[in-house]
């Protein structure tokens, strides 16, 4: 059954209701279209909090591995004062540069039971219509949360959006394929569960947000690693067509094939399933679906992720963009300095060698823009270089082939800041996820020993997102000018202790790059 179709006929049926009840919106009552809920004020009493919102019904029993489906209405007021249960996961294993502020609370609910997300407003008035933001979190499609504290929207609801977060099911739950799940669907696909989650949570926000001082005519998806993949997927998917008027992708794509970060085709991920159900000693779509979460939950590994059904995404991620058919709406896009860190050591030698391999007649020119001398200096510049290619290419060409469209804006950042540290913690630098306490200004909610000129970066850089989402453009009174992106020249937001726009320092390499992965080629 489709969700959205259905959430459109309630939403029309209900549309009466929800006008006729009072413009005003307060943590008491807020009518949704399943029912009136109530919230709780923000540490800021400007600001109201409505946490575990049901968006669609428990994808549990037989609902596992099928298309989110509307939630019953209920007829009480509903306290949304605590988030919903997260997705199933791991438990949270803080590592390296990733302390327990980058993972769900380990005492937090767990459940499948998990389709749950949480508004922050300052609105006082539905007739405010002020810009939302609807942040998808990353975490590999495997781990974290909208309840996160990072991802808190208390700071961006006081600057003036309404901000949601969300949950969606992950790993075996959300992006399991199978040959007996593709053929019990009418839509003949299975795989995308937790891109169709986020699809109905869209739907759920254009039917509701209005209710909350937002504006359903003005919603920027944002999200970053696998949020931003989430995001690119949305970009290309059917499913999500005026659901979104414009994105923000951190450090996360596949609009390059060849790069990190691309699709499945169906039979692939179906073939995986097989293998997973075998290796479980299962041998029917209806014992998976009788086997405890739990258990589920132990066979999944790494590295799933999204699958060319033919229904959520029709083709791969780079068919769509080669053809200039990706949404043609503004973006802004980036990502860090240190995106990849390892502690592996090479030898000049080993260093050229690899390059030569990697790059053959453009070899030379890739060691000049990333040159070395020493075997220290071949270490880093190899670390920089892969951090270009997993990461920085695909969020490059995004920006480059988004400028392309007619009449499209795009804006490119390149997050520079070294997050403050003490110890080992120093070497990760600007490193992946970094820059997100700073995007929404939530300093507050890592303990770090931030300077002053941290708190002037989650500053301007939270003005430029909040400027991008009330108006498609991250410029304003009091930030430093910025561009739009075009790959003649190169223009790049340098978020650091000073910001400014310049010539990306590798924007040569990435040319080179580009020209390599580019489709066509």
């Amino acid at each position: 059954m489709n969700y959205l179709l259905l959430t459109a006929t309630i939403c029309g049926l209900g549309s009466c209701t929800a006008q006729q009840s009072s413009a005003d919106v307060s943590a008491d009552r807020v009518q949704t279209e399943n029912g009136i809920i109530s919230g709780i004020k923000g540490n800021d009493p400007d600001v109201l909090v409505f946490k575990g919102i049901p968006y669609a019904a428990p994808p549990a029993g037989e609902l596992r591995w099928k298309e989110p489906q509307p939630v019953e209405k209920w007829d009480d007021v509903r306290r949304c004062e605590t988030f919903g249960p997260n997705a199933m996961q791991k438990m949270p294993e803080p590592r390296d540069q990733y302390t327990s502020e980058f993972f769900i609370s380990a005492d937090a609910p767990m459940s499948e039971d998990c389709l749950y997300l949480n508004v922050w407003t300052a609105a006082r008035s539905r007739k405010e219509r002020r810009p939302v933001i609807v942040y998808i979190h990353g975490g590999g499609f495997v781990e974290n949360a909208g309840s996160i504290s990072m991802f808190d929207g208390e700071s961006m609801a006081g600057k003036g959006v309404v901000f949601v977060t969300l949950n969606y099911r992950l790993g075996i739950f959300g992006f399991f394929a199978h040959p007996e799940l593709t053929a019990e669907s009418v839509r003949r696909a299975s795989g995308n569960y937790g891109i169709l989650d986020q699809i109905a949570a869209l739907g759920w926000v254009k039917n509701n947000i209005e209710t909350f001082g937002g504006d359903p005519e003005n919603v920027t998806i944002a999200g970053q690693s696998a949020g931003a993949l989430s995001v690119n997927a949305l970009s290309v998917s059917p499913l999500a067509r005026g659901l979104f008027d414009r994105i923000i992708a951190e450090s996360g794509a596949c609009v390059l094939a060849s790069s990190f970060g691309g699709t499945n085709e169906l039979s692939q991920a179906e073939a995986s399933g097989l293998n997973l159900m075998a290796k479980a000693g299962l041998h029917s779509l209806r014992e998976l679906r009788n086997t405890p979460a739990r258990e589920l939950q132990k066979l999944m590994p790494r590295g799933i992720g999204l699958v060319v059904d033919g229904y959520v995404l029709a083709e791969p991620v780079p068919e769509t963009y080669s053809k200039g058919k990706q949404a043609n709406v503004p973006l802004l896009t980036g990502w860090n300095a240190d995106e990849i860190y390892s502690d592996t050591t090479v030898t000049l030698e080993q260093y050229r060698a690899e390059i030569t391999d990697r790059f053959g007649a453009e070899a030379e020119t890739v060691l000049g823009l990333y040159p070395a001398a020493t075997d220290s200096e071949a270490t880093v510049a190899r670390r920089k270089l892969y951090s270009e290619l997993r990461f920085g290419i695909q969020n490059y060409a995004w920006a480059r082939m988004q400028s392309e469209l007619e009449n499209a804006k795009a804006y490119l950042y390149y997050f520079n800041r070294k997050m403050p540290a003490v110890g080992e913690m120093k070497k990760y630098g600007a490193f992946h996820t970094a820059e997100i306490p700073y995007a929404y200004d939530n300093l507050s909610k890592l303990d770090r020993p931030w300077e002053p000129a941290d708190h002037e970066l989650a500053r301007t850089m939270s003005a430029c997102w909040v400027n991008f989402a009330t108006n498609g453009d991250p410029n304003g009174n009091g930030l430093p000018s910025w561009p739009l992106f075009r790959a003649d020249q190169g223009l790049t937001m340098i978020f650091d202790t000073t910001s400014e726009a310049s010539e990306h320092l590798y924007h040569d390499a990435l040319e080179v790059f580009y020209r390599q992965n580019k489709p066509g080629n």
